[in-house]
């Protein structure tokens, strides 16, 4: 048995499936979900939810969803008001309003749970800053900081893919954009885990109550190094606080627009691209045939050209298969029909990117590792006007981890079962030690 991803039982996938509920999953759900995923797709395409929403498993009704934001809404205030200790108030979402909660605040004015003017404005100035020239100045910088990682992992005959290497690339990555001074990173990794964790479908007390902590705790960083960027701006074509300070074409952000997103801009990049580094070193070692073929393929690379191209294959054929984000939300602004069932205005929606991305009608063998995959039409940067702003930056940052760890560590193992962080949205691992052979 996989001590990665243990099997389920059809029994056991189809129970699940006939009760799900996202406030209460089992663990055997939380460490494997896709059978569920599958057996939904095959009897429950457009699943009605306990709570009267509906949760989505179709590449094709996802891809529905996401193309119509006139239709489907990402807009929260509705469904995080209640979640969050607030009620919906009808300011706009990024007002400073006596009562509101951190989280509240936070979720509703953040680039990725807001539909246009706020949208449009954020995502224009964001991706000003992340151009091709941009992301490809920063390859010779994360190239030293990922060997500099695996030095020390090197030195000490091992680690842990998780804590010292996965997750420590995209906070300094981000740290860098954002020009966070060196000595003060420390914090930003749990800060972003509490917040984002504040994201899955049920919460402990503990759990919100850390999560609007968090946000305070970074919000009061984020003015103090604001204040100081605006006395001594940065190059806007590098510093993409600057560029958010200095705003795009004379409409700049609101003093709470800019900082909501600057958290934003971490917690967006920090954990998905945990995920999938660590989702896919973890994958090669459940899936040795393609972890030697994938070696294979790159010793055969006859240029760096053809060694990115493998590694870009296999980028997104690990995002498709362990989908780092693997839940999204929608609301439908007025009546419609998803997958041939009527939905009336209001209704709550759950995209299970999940499972979209192992859709038979759209991969062939899609329980199957293949890391030759071509015409990846994979979800997990989303799709339409909410596509992820910064994917070009995260499979640059998927290539150039996994590519030169594999060269460093071919032979790398497990020295113990890895700890799964046990989350529903956000799927990816909390330790995983290694050793080198």
């Amino acid at each position: 048995m996989s001590l990665i991803t243990p099997p389920m039982t059809p029994d056991r996938a189809a129970e699940i499936a006939a009760t799900l509920d996202l406030r209460q999953l089992p663990a055997d759900f939380l460490a494997n979900p896709y059978p569920v995923y599958a057996r939904l797709r095959e009897t429950e395409p457009v699943k009605r939810m306990p709570d009267g929403s509906v949760f989505l498993t179709r590449h094709a009704d996802l891809v529905a969803v996401y193309r119509d934001a006139h239709t489907f809404s990402s807009d929260k205030q509705v469904e995080f008001g209640p979640k969050y200790n607030h009620a919906p108030f009808n300011e706009a979402p990024w007002a400073v309003s006596p009562g509101v909660s951190p989280l509240f605040q936070h979720h509703t004015s953040s680039l990725v749970f807001n539909d246009p003017p706020l949208h449009t404005r954020v995502r224009r100035i964001i991706m000003g800053a992340l151009t091709r020239r941009a992301i490809d100045n920063m390859a010779p910088g994360l190239v030293q900081l990922v060997d500099s990682l695996l030095d020390t992992m090197q030195a000490q005959g091992g680690g842990d893919l998780i804590e010292d290497f996965a997750s420590a690339i995209p906070v300094e990555i981000i740290g860098n954009l954002l020009d966070v001074p060196h000595a003060d990173r420390g914090p930003l990794r749990g800060w972003s885990l509490a917040i984002l964790g504040a994201l899955e479908p049920s919460l402990t007390p503990e759990q919100e109550a850390l999560g609007h902590q968090s946000v305070k705790e970074f919000l009061a960083y984020l003015k103090d190094l604001v204040a100081e960027r605006r006395k001594h701006p940065g190059n806007p074509e590098h510093d993409v606080l600057t560029r958010l300070i200095q705003g795009d074409g004379g409409e700049a952000l609101t003093e709470v627009e800019l900082l909501q997103n600057c958290v934003f801009l971490l917690n967006a990049g920090h954990e998905t691209t945990t995920n999938l580094i660590g989702n896919a070193l973890l994958c090669l070692q459940e899936w040795p045939e393609q972890r030697a073929q994938l070696m294979a393929d790159l010793a055969a690379a006859g240029s760096d050209e053809a060694r990115e191209t493998v590694l870009g294959l296999a980028v997104d054929e690990f995002l498709r298969f362990e989908s780092s984000n693997q839940l999204g939300n929608r609301r439908a602004l007025q009546p419609c029909t998803v997958g041939g069932v009527a939905l009336p205005e209001g209704a709550l929606i759950t995209l299970c990117i999940g499972a979209a991305n192992r859709d038979p009608a759209v991969y062939a063998q899609p329980e199957v590792l293949n890391l030759r995959r071509e015409g990846n039409k994979h979800l997990a940067f989303g799709f339409g006007p909410h596509q992820c702003a910064g994917l070009s930056l995260a499979r640059l940052e998927g290539r150039i981890a996994i590519g030169h760890f594999l060269q460093r560590f071919p032979d790398y193992r497990l020295s113990a079962e890895p700890v799964r962080g046990g989350r529903a949205r956000f799927r990816g691992f909390l330790n995983a030690p290694f050793a080198i052979r």
